[in-house]
Formats: C-alpha cells, sequence, structure tokens
C-alpha cells in the first residue's frame, strides 16, 4: 500500500510539472509575440483540463485575437468581462471580437454602457454621434465597386502606394529564398516590397516583381509612399544594425523604424534613417501632404492617446526634420490609428477607435488651417467590414484607388482590393449645436430634419449629449433643417450648399415652453411685458409692436398653439365708450398677427373688456397717476391650447 501511494504521488508530481512545463512554454511564446504557436501551446495545456489564472486567460484571449480567432477570442474575454476584470485594450478587443462574429447589437450595447461608466461625456457624445451617422448609412446605395486583385496569395498581401503607372505594396508571398525567415507573430515570411504594373482598366497589378531588391533588409520591408516626382520614397522596416541583425530594444522587442531613400536605377540610394525614429518604439506607415510639408505616420512612441497614434512632422525646405507632433483627440482615440494618407485635403486612415463595422475601419477627414481636422466619417461598406480595413490609398480624381483587408472571402490573411467610385459627388458636410435659448446649454435629443427643396426627407436624426448633430448634404443644393422636440420651441433654418466641399454649419437656439408662458389666476398666458396703448388711442406703438413679435414667436414656433385675445381700457371715460375702445385695441393687435402671417383659425376670439377688469384701484371717481391708468390698458393672450 506504502508503494502505491508513493506511485500515485509520484505521478501526480510529474504530471504537475509537466503541466507547468507546458504554460512555461506557452508563456514564452507569447512574450516573443510568437502568437501561432503560443495559441497551440495554450490549448496543449488547457487539454489537460486547468484552469488558468486570470493574467494567462487574458493571455490566452489576446493570442486568440492577434491570430484573428476571433470566435475564441470573444469568448474568453466574454469570461473576463463577467467577472469584471476586463480593462482597456482588451475591452476594445472584446468589442472588435463581438463585432467580427457578427454581435454587433450586443457590442454597441456594451461599449455605451462602458462609456456610460467611465463617465467619458466627451467619448459618450463621439459614440452616439458616430453611430447615428452610421445608421444614416444603413440602406443608402454606395458608390464604390469593390474587387478581390489576380496578384493576391494565400499570405499576407498590403500595404499600396502609387509610384508612375506601377503600384508598390507589401507581401509575404516569397517562400524561395535560401534560409528564409518567417515571422513568429503569423508564422508567415516577413515582408518584401514589389511593384507591379497597374491596369488602367481592370486595376489588376500585372508583372509583380521586388522593388529594389538589394535595398530590403532580411526583416519587413512594407508601408511606402513616394514624392510626386517618384525620386523619393518614404517606407518602413525592422530596426537592424549595419550588418543587418535585428537591434532589439532593453525588452526585447525588434521595433519598425522610418527611412527616406532616393530611388536609383536598381537600388536605392542616400538611405537616410529619420531622426526621430527611436530603438524603444515603433514609427511606420508614412504619408505625404500634396505641398511636401509635412509626414504623417503611425507611432507607439510614449505620451500618445492610445495604442497607436498618427503623428505629423513638418519637412523644411533644406530637407531637415521638426519633432513629432500629435494629430490631437479629433482623430486619435484610446485605440489603434494607422495607415494614413493624404489625398488633396482628405486624410485618411484606419482606426478601431471610432466607431465603426468591426476592427480597423477606414475614416476620411478634412485637412484645413495647417493640421486642423474635421470630424472623421466612416466611408461604410462596401469599403468597411467586420473585419480588419485599412491602408487607403486614392487616385487625384477620387475615381478609383486600393485598400487591404483581411475580411471573409479574401485569399490569404491580408489581401489587396481595388475599388472604383461610380459617383464622385461633391458633398457637405452640415453641422451644428442646438443650446436653450435661455441657459445657453446644449440640447440632447432635439429631432433634425434635413429636407431637400421638393420636399424629399435626406435625414432625421437627433442631437447628442453635447447638442451637436452631423449629416452630408450636396454641393450646390437648398437645405431645409427643421429642429423641434417636445417641450421646446421648433424653428427652421435653410441655406444653400457652396458648389465646392467642406463644412455648413447652422446652429439653432430653442425656447423651452415653460420659459415662455406664465400662469395667472389658473390661467396660462403668453410672457411678455405689458402692451401699453397711447390715451384714448388703439394704434400699436413700437413698445407694442416689439412685445406682439413676442407673440408671434411664440405662435410660429409652437404651432399646435390656439390663442384668445382680451383688450383693457383704464377708467376714465365711459363705460361704453371704454369697451368700444378696447375692441378697437384687441382688433388692432389681432390685425399685427395676422400682418406677421398667423393663421387666423389659431386665435380662438378677440375680444374688448373695456374698464371692467381693472387691475388696481384706479376706478371712476378715484384719483390716480398717469402711470397707473397705463398699467389697465393692456392686451392678454390667453392659451387655450
Amino acid at each position: 500500500m506504502k508503494n502505491f501511494l508513493l506511485y500515485t504521488a509520484l505521478l501526480l508530481c510529474t504530471a504537475t510539472g509537466f503541466a507547468q512545463y507546458k504554460l512555461k512554454k506557452a508563456e514564452r511564446l507569447f512574450e516573443e509575440m510568437a502568437y501561432t504557436y503560443a495559441v497551440a501551446a495554450y490549448e496543449s495545456y488547457l487539454e489537460d483540463g486547468h484552469t488558468p489564472a486570470k493574467n494567462t486567460q487574458l493571455r490566452i484571449a489576446d493570442a486568440y485575437y492577434y491570430t484573428n480567432s476571433y470566435a475564441k477570442a470573444g469568448e474568453w474575454y466574454g469570461n473576463i468581462a463577467t467577472a469584471g476584470a476586463l480593462k482597456e485594450p482588451q475591452f476594445n478587443y472584446y468589442v472588435q471580437s463581438l463585432k467580427a462574429t457578427g454581435q454587433s447589437a450586443l457590442a454597441d450595447r456594451l461599449l455605451r454602457d462602458h462609456l456610460v461608466k467611465a463617465g467619458d461625456r466627451a467619448a459618450l457624445a463621439r459614440f452616439d454621434r458616430q453611430k447615428q451617422y452610421m445608421d444614416s448609412l444603413t440602406g443608402a446605395r454606395s458608390p464604390y465597386i469593390v474587387k478581390n486583385i489576380a496578384a493576391n496569395t494565400n499570405k499576407s498581401d498590403f500595404g499600396t502606394a502609387f509610384y508612375g503607372g506601377n503600384v508598390v505594396y507589401a507581401s509575404a508571398k516569397d517562400t524561395t529564398g535560401p534560409g528564409s525567415k518567417h515571422y513568429k507573430w503569423n508564422d508567415q515570411p516577413f515582408l518584401d516590397l514589389y511593384a507591379g504594373v497597374r491596369d488602367s482598366v481592370t486595376g489588376e497589378l500585372n508583372d509583380s516583381q521586388k522593388f529594389m531588391p538589394k535595398s530590403q533588409v532580411r526583416y519587413h520591408n512594407a508601408a511606402a509612399v513616394f514624392t510626386p516626382d517618384g525620386q523619393t520614397v518614404y517606407y518602413s522596416t525592422n530596426t537592424v544594425k549595419k550588418q543587418g541583425r535585428l537591434n532589439n530594444a532593453d525588452d526585447g522587442t525588434n521595433n519598425i523604424r522610418l527611412l527616406k531613400a532616393n530611388v536609383g536605377e536598381d537600388e536605392l540610394v542616400n538611405e537616410l534613417v529619420l531622426p526621430f525614429n527611436n530603438i524603444a518604439y515603433s514609427n511606420g506607415h508614412p504619408a505625404l501632404t500634396p505641398d511636401g510639408r509635412y509626414l504623417i505616420f503611425t507611432s507607439d512612441r510614449p505620451g500618445g492617446l492610445g495604442e497607436t497614434d498618427l503623428y505629423a512632422v513638418t519637412i523644411s525646405e533644406d530637407g531637415t526634420y521638426g519633432q513629432p507632433v500629435n494629430l490631437g483627440n479629433v482623430i486619435n482615440t484610446p485605440g489603434k490609428e494607422m495607415f494614413p494618407f493624404v489625398s488633396g485635403d482628405k486624410l485618411y486612415f484606419a482606426s478601431t477607435g471610432h466607431y465603426g463595422l468591426g476592427g480597423l475601419d477606414i475614416f476620411e477627414s478634412t485637412i484645413s488651417d495647417g493640421l486642423r481636422f474635421s470630424e472623421p466619417k466612416n466611408l461604410g461598406a462596401p469599403v468597411n467590414s467586420n473585419r480588419d480595413d485599412f491602408a487607403y490609398i486614392v487616385s487625384g480624381d477620387d475615381s478609383y484607388g486600393y485598400f487591404s483587408s483581411n475580411r471573409e472571402g479574401g485569399k490569404g490573411d491580408d489581401d489587396i482590393y481595388y475599388f472604383t467610385n461610380e459617383e464622385v459627388v461633391c458633398k457637405h458636410l452640415l453641422v451644428g449645436t442646438v443650446k436653450d435659448a435661455a441657459t445657453k446649454q446644449p440640447v440632447a435629443g432635439i429631432t433634425m430634419t434635413i429636407t431637400l427643396q421638393n420636399g424629399e426627407v435626406l435625414y432625421e436624426l437627433q442631437t447628442d449629449l453635447e447638442g451637436n448633430y452631423s449629416a452630408e448634404v450636396p454641393c450646390d443644393t437648398y437645405v431645409n433643417v427643421a429642429a423641434a422636440k417636445s417641450g421646446y420651441s421648433n424653428d427652421v433654418k435653410e441655406t444653400t450648399t457652396p458648389k465646392v466641399s467642406g463644412i455648413v454649419r447652422l446652429d439653432f437656439e430653442l425656447a423651452r415652453y415653460e420659459d415662455l408662458v406664465v400662469r395667472e389666476d389658473d390661467v396660462e398666458k403668453i410672457k411678455i411685458n405689458p402692451i401699453y396703448f397711447d390715451f384714448d388711442k388703439y394704434d400699436i406703438t413700437t413698445q407694442g409692436a416689439q412685445e406682439l413679435d413676442k407673440v408671434v414667436f411664440v405662435m410660429e414656433h409652437f404651432p399646435e398653439i390656439t390663442i384668445r385675445i382680451e383688450s383693457h381700457t383704464d377708467s376714465r371715460g365711459n363705460d361704453a365708450y371704454n369697451m368700444e375702445l378696447s375692441q378697437n385695441r384687441a382688433n388692432a393687435t389681432y390685425d399685427y398677427l395676422l400682418s406677421k402671417g398667423i393663421d387666423a383659425g389659431r386665435i380662438e376670439s378677440v375680444k374688448g373688456y373695456g374698464e371692467s377688469r381693472l387691475l388696481n384701484r384706479c376706478s371712476n371717481g378715484v384719483k390716480c397717476t398717469e402711470e397707473e391708468h397705463q398699467l389697465n390698458r393692456r392686451s392678454d393672450f390667453i392659451v387655450v391650447n
């Protein structure tokens, strides 16, 4: 019996030790960013029925996410989230995993609840605003026609750049080279740059050959952009030493760097490692503004707003570079912003932080005044999908271009897609803010109805928590914008948009109904100062017209209201005369309202009461001042409905 117990204990000890070996192997592979192998190692560990610690659970979820196994990633993240232990950036990974597996409604609900709980009003307002815009695209016909190109392989192909009549892109398709190396992350060959001849009709990239092969490092080469003359290229590579070996940071990570070079006959010359690179973090995905003043790129450098942000550096006339400047929170988010491209006054980039269909989505922002940016606009389907969509480039006339995606139905990991824009239409972003007329505070939930001249309703949307709204409208077009909410005045503004695309702003101030009425003796009246008439007169004075315009405002902006007009005199003169005078005054106010366009059907009655309803002691025979008598010469506007 003793020997049996010793044998059993030895087996348990051996099994425990073997399990720990499996776990340590998986953790080591994860730390080396060999996520494909790490997933296999974790699964081997889990097959034995072990319950991993919380930190290991997070790593398992991350490994699945990094290898695009979104269903399994979502399951692990969901279990951790249920325990209340999921924080950024994994919470965003969870949301993206849900969207990638068709659970967008759940993802949206969790994300909104997360922002509410965090108390981040700005992020919540942006979520509501951007979701509202995406909802407005539902069912709308897209002008984009998208196709997967023949040059794609079963490996990763992505990141296009125009180069004269060619297109340069990155691919992991070369597995034939002697001693070819593989990237541990996805167990694919390292990336090389290729150049294909663009077919101007089909968009296909023909006769693809390695681009300047003598100048490419043995590791990653990707994400090129060329100056307009094609003589200079900016591109990304792994950080390497002069001997070509990897040059890692202190933590063992090898980061990406940006280089500049001149394009020679068969190799790149005058190569320059840009001065703002740093071995401790990555800089990649270069883009140039058309005027050549700015280089925009992606970086995970310290001090950013998220996992990766977009930055810009100035390029001086003498070729020197300024300090990197973060593009700010209009563009950057706590998620990832990557793959910038500039065409004209438009910045295109990919993001997981702005509201989208899932994974990286492609966004467009208008650049003005140097480096000021409009709120990014999601390009919608079919350019975007519920997977990663990125590296968008477009021709100068917006008629065609390329982007990359790992969407379902592709040929490999990442594929290059060609698109044409059937309908290059000039459009404006119509924006505005609705505020309370009294407090000047923004008002949420205002229904904004945007209508064309022919009566067609383009949009019906609501203001967000900051009182903002936005919608895309055609250029050179009349639009009517109506703002309405129960308990508030409604208002209508109209404009004809300019012939050149840009931003049109229409702001509103709406008055609360309760601020415009007063209740006296169980009667609701429109709140105005007394309308005074000159002694023995019924003409509308300047002061009277100013007050009557307040009545007009209420009638115009609360079209459901009906009123009755009551007019009064002081006690001087005989009763019959005063009754006639008050009726004349009531008729005068009635005529004034009609002259301002108020429908007569909304005025239930027009009646003079003479001196029968005095407001003070100034009845017949009582000595009073002129001011006291004037108080009784008035008109009231009683709200009936």
